[in-house]
């Protein structure tokens, strides 16, 4: 009798086939590459099974697509820069609160330029706030190709900007809210003079009403009421 109990367990697994389950699995069921099948399949793109999403969504080399650059009335893609930014702290009974302001200069670089300034309580809410202002408050000037067509002075408040015309290869010899400006419209060769306050805000303020107050040959001979061929 103990002979035959032991030949039981030999014949049974000689007569047992091979696993039914593992053969009825599809090729490259749960390899290292699809990672689990049909729960989280898709292979290097984390997605492709059910709840996982897929591809170019929540992994894979796609990500967030990415916010459109901002454009004048023409469609020319404009610059930001942002001239400053102020911190500003208020004293509660539970502690202290912080809000921010920025100031932000926008601009086509050919000849178009705007400022804007806004307030919040985060830093980047702030400074799109102030982005899409100076979107919006653009103003055309008259360029002389690289560089203005004359000297200009302005004020505003208690900033005084001076602006010379510059020979090509000079370069923005100017700093703060007058070089941020000066790039933005697209001027590259000028000599500039901050000689009034240091307010951020004044300085970009009386160096955009500089800006708005240069005239060119065309113009210049059109309200004297000659013919710019024969003055010439």
């Amino acid at each position: 009798m103990a002979n035959n109990e032991d030949s039981k367990p030999a014949a049974n697994a000689a007569a047992k086939p091979a696993d039914a389950n593992a053969a009825a699995k599809p090729p490259g069921g749960a390899n290292a590459n699809n990672r689990g099948g049909d729960n989280r399949g898709g292979g290097f793109n984390r997605g492709g099974g059910p709840g996982q999403g897929g591809g170019n969504q929540r992994g894979g080399f796609g990500g967030r697509p990415r916010e459109a650059a901002p454009t004048d009335s023409e469609g020319n893609e404009l610059t930001e820069k942002v001239v400053f930014i102020n911190r500003c702290s208020k004293v509660v009974k539970g502690g202290r609160r912080f809000s921010f302001s920025a100031l932000v200069v926008s601009g086509n670089q050919k000849g178009s330029v705007g400022y804007g300034f806004g307030k919040a309580n985060e830093v980047a809410e702030c400074i799109k706030k102030a982005s899409g202002i100076a979107t919006k408050s653009l103003e055309k000037v008259k360029l002389s190709g690289p560089t203005i067509p004359h000297e200009v002075y302005a004020e505003f408040g208690g900033g005084k900007v001076l602006l010379k015309p510059a020979s090509p290869g000079t370069g923005v010899i100017a700093g703060g809210g007058v070089r941020a400006v000066c790039e933005a419209v697209g001027i590259h060769d000028v000599l500039a003079k901050s000689i009034g306050s240091n307010n951020h805000a004044n300085v970009v303020k009386a160096t955009i009403k500089a800006l708005t107050m240069l005239r060119n040959k065309e113009e210049v001979f059109t309200l004297r009421g000659k013919n710019k061929e024969k003055a010439l």
